[in-house]
């Protein structure tokens, strides 16, 4: 079965999960935008302001976003959207010194953040949005090896640097039958600051079994070749021989990369797939207030069939403070970002689509903006 296909019928156990203690609303909404004067009102319903609209951070977004924002300016020609794929990193950064009108991020803002997008939204607060659920690849390059089988510990120990050669034991019991190579095994690693780093290091934390000794966080603290954005990372992967990295699925899949299978400890390796990652996304919890829609993740779950390895996709905005203009072009472009045609159009991209219950939470915080 395709992977495509695999994402439409996996999307169907995304959609219906009420596990995330989100009350559902009934049916998807459709986006009510924003009102501004001169606006016009799209087929899909959202408001259609005139203006440039800027937005930087997450790359395992990008896919995602470029393709809304096509879909978009179907719906909204008068309306020009920027983003610049530079990391969860720098588009907190650029969106905190008012750099960019929202941001994009693969983790929801620390404390130290929260505290400068306040400032940042003229003393109002900022709210994360989850917008994209990106399952995270372990994305290699050996030949010979069609099927390949990690577990927590092993992934931990092969990006910490203690696991150096394919042939090692821990790999091959994982393996049998496998035709691994003594080759060294080539790790590469985001080299700019990445929320999806953050989310990898998270896992190999919770399910390294003590194997992963740094902390989880934007900036990679382990073994390996640095390069920038997901882009890289997939490239380095796709050119080099006996290779390996972290990277989102679509990137991973576009490249044409093998994916590891990830045993969970529940006795069957898992594939990745969007019903899998759904799976994981079960174990997920609220960890915002109010508009705030961050959430919890559980890396360390051991649910039958569930892929562990996940990240959520925020976009970070104020609630207020913007000037009008830019409040407008901000609830449009993000009210059909959320819409059920926005997220449909992620399907395709070997991204999962947001559950109807988050969907509703979502669309509900972006009316709410002012």
């Amino acid at each position: 079965m395709s992977v495509n296909r695999l994402l439409r019928v996996g999307s169907v156990a995304v959609v219906t999960l009420g596990v995330l203690a989100l009350s559902a609303c009934g049916s998807d909404p459709e986006p009510s935008g924003s009102s501004s004067p001169g606006s016009t009102t799209s087929s899909a319903g959202a408001d259609c302001p005139k203006g440039t609209l800027n937005a930087e951070g997450s790359s395992a977004q990008k896919n995602a976003i470029d393709e809304v924002i096509s879909k978009y300016n179907e719906k909204c020609a008068d309306v020009t959207v920027n983003y610049n794929p530079t990391g969860s990193g720098a588009g907190v950064k650029q969106f905190n010194a008012s750099q960019v009108d929202f941001a994009g991020s693969d983790s929801a803002l620390k404390p130290p953040e929260v505290a400068a997008a306040t400032t940042r939204c003229a003393n109002n607060p900022a709210i994360d949005l989850p917008m994209v659920i990106g399952p995270i690849a372990v994305a290699y390059n050996l030949d010979g090896v069609d099927k390949l089988v990690l577990d927590g510990p092993t992934t931990a120990k092969i990006f910490q640097g203690t696991i150096k050669t394919w042939n090692d034991p821990a790999i091959a019991k994982l393996n049998a039958g496998a035709k691994l190579p003594s080759a060294p095994i080539s790790v590469f690693f985001r080299s700019d600051e990445s929320g999806t780093t953050e989310n990898f290091t998270k896992y190999l934390k919770a399910a390294g079994g003590g194997a992963w000794t740094g902390e989880p966080a934007k900036k990679w603290t382990g073994t390996g070749a640095g390069k920038e954005k997901s882009a890289g990372v997939a490239d380095g992967v796709k050119t080099t021989k006996n290779s390996v990295t972290y990277v989102e699925w679509s990137y991973a899949v576009d490249n044409k990369l093998g994916i590891a299978q990830i045993d969970n400890g529940s006795g069957t390796p898992v594939e990745l797939s969007a019903d899998s990652a759904g799976k994981a996304l079960a174990a997920a919890k609220p960890a915002g207030t109010g508009s705030d829609l961050a959430l919890k993740l559980d890396y360390a779950t051991k649910a039958p069939g569930a892929y562990p390895i996940i990240l959520v996709t925020y976009e970070i905005a104020c609630t207020k403070g913007l000037p009008a203009e830019k409040t407008a072009l901000v609830k449009s472009f993000l009210s059909y970002f959320v819409s059920k045609d926005g997220q449909a159009s992620l399907t395709d991209l070997n991204y999962a689509p947001l559950p109807a219950e988050i969907q509703s939470k979502v669309d509900a915080a972006i009316q709410a903006i002012s």
